[in-house]
């Protein structure tokens, strides 16, 4: 894990939080809060602004490193919506923080 860049600071993790309003697999409002990437580290994820989303500690201990949108289908959670709301907030916070 040392090899590799994590370059998510804490002011995009404070912007991931608010854009998403809680958890973003399951949209629970918790208020506790942990960031999941994405992409799992050990599938060659990082934490980036645009791999790390917010996620409540029984979908991030769910999730664990499992490929997303096999767990999201898994978990009967809208894939779609997920998807889409990742790419849009994602895209907002990478254009705000260069």
């Amino acid at each position: 894990m040392a090899a590799v860049a994590h370059d998510l600071t804490d002011a995009q993790w404070d912007a991931l939080k608010m854009s998403w309003g809680g958890c973003a697999y399951c949209r629970s409002p918790a208020t506790s809060l942990q960031k999941d990437c994405v992409q799992a580290l050990s599938r060659g994820g990082r934490y980036t602004l645009g791999n790390v989303v917010p996620a409540c500690a029984s979908c991030n201990a769910s999730k664990s490193n499992a490929e997303v949108t096999g767990w999201l289908r898994r978990k009967k959670l809208d894939e779609r919506s997920f998807l889409v709301r990742q790419y849009e907030i994602a895209t907002e916070l990478v254009a705000r923080f260069g």
